[in-house]
């Protein structure tokens, strides 16, 4: 187990002490977030892209290890460049174009 920091340390000592109490929002900010979400999860245009096979290959790769089905991480994907919040994270599976770039790297 990682080591806790101050703060996290302060957060523990006060659940632990029972001085931690859940938030109740109310209806109307309920309402509010039930809102939010479903404007969220809303599809509501098509489109279409060409991908090469070995990208779409890696792309469900990478679904299938995140437990996703393929378009709703391509779409993740999208969203997140969109609204500047894509950060890499690192798989344990090894792309095609990763290989090629090793390879090619090892022949040079």
């Amino acid at each position: 187990m990682k080591k806790l920091d101050r703060y996290e340390r302060e957060i523990l000592g006060a659940y632990e002490k029972g001085r931690l109490v859940s938030a109740r929002p109310t209806r109307a900010q309920l309402a509010a977030l039930r809102d939010a979400a479903r404007a969220t999860f809303i599809k509501s245009r098509r489109v279409n892209i060409r991908l090469s096979a070995a990208d779409l290959m890696d792309i469900q790769a990478r679904a299938y290890e995140e437990g996703v089905p393929y378009q709703t991480l391509i779409a993740s994907v999208l969203h997140k460049y969109v609204s500047g919040r894509l950060q890499e994270k690192r798989s344990r599976l090894t792309t095609r174009s990763t290989r090629a770039r090793a390879k090619s790297a090892r022949a040079g």
